[in-house]
């Protein structure tokens, strides 16, 4: 019996921790806590105690300094701003002063300006001349040339048709053909024959229109071509030598 309960003696004894495992799960939160209120009530005694805690952490210390600086700054602000609308508020409040009555009998003395409105007078303005430019026409455009010079030499055809229209009338009206038909008849007639001339078979005004138009429009194929050519020379001209200097001055008036 002895040796059996010997034997059996080291297999009775078990580790803690298969002793824990058999502990049901709120029994050990209920331990965890109760180990915790040991600890902050430990914490307390010794704050209480007067024990030195270590001191903070560097980083924190910076950081509690900056929001310090950070509401310091923000209440001066705000004292400033309310500093500054007392000020407008009293300016505000402040009435205008009543005009002074005038005496008629006595002299009308200017009051001296304040020292702080006090200026400087302005300088005068010295007049200057018109203002001048000195540009370049270094090129022109040959198609808007063309497009100007071909509506120009129309406009001048017709106006040439209209004054060989009006000077051919005039002198009709004046009597000019007849006078020349009645010359010309008594030149060539000699003796009993007679000569029928007449200056209006040879310049009509179906002929003068006639020739006066056709003249028109070769001046206007002609004007349009010169004027063209005239713009591409000018370009290429102005590429060599660097075109016409203009100097353009500002209307005084």
């Amino acid at each position: 019996m002895t040796e059996r309960s010997a034997e059996q003696a080291p297999v009775q004894t078990r580790p803690d921790h298969q002793d824990t495992a058999r502990i049901p799960l709120s029994e050990r939160l209920q331990r965890r806590i109760s180990a915790s209120d040991e600890r902050r009530t430990s914490g307390q005694a010794q704050k209480s105690s007067g024990r030195v805690l270590p001191p903070p952490p560097p980083e924190l210390t910076a950081q509690r300094e900056r929001e310090e600086a950070d509401r310091r700054e923000a209440e001066r602000l705000a004292a400033e701003r309310q500093a500054a609308e007392r000020r407008a508020a009293d300016l505000r409040a402040v009435p205008p002063a009543e005009p002074q009555s005038i005496q008629t009998q006595s002299p009308i003395v200017p009051a001296p300006a304040p020292e702080t409105s006090r200026r400087t007078p302005a300088a005068p303005v010295l007049a200057r001349g018109p203002r001048r430019a000195r540009l370049r026409l270094s090129r022109i455009d040959p198609w808007s040339v063309m497009k100007v010079s071909f509506l120009l030499a129309i406009a001048f055809g017709i106006v040439t048709v209209v004054s060989v229209f009006m000077v051919w009338s005039v002198l009709s009206a004046a009597g000019v053909w007849s006078s020349i038909n009645n010359t010309v008849s008594d030149t060539l007639s000699s003796g009993n024959s007679t000569s029928s001339f007449n200056i209006e078979d040879y310049l009509g005004m179906s002929r003068v229109l006639g020739f006066t138009m056709l003249v028109s429009v070769i001046d206007v194929v002609l004007i349009t071509a010169i004027a063209t050519l005239g713009a591409f020379l000018y370009n290429m001209a102005a590429s060599l030598l660097g075109g016409i200097e203009v100097t353009l001055a500002e209307d005084q008036a």
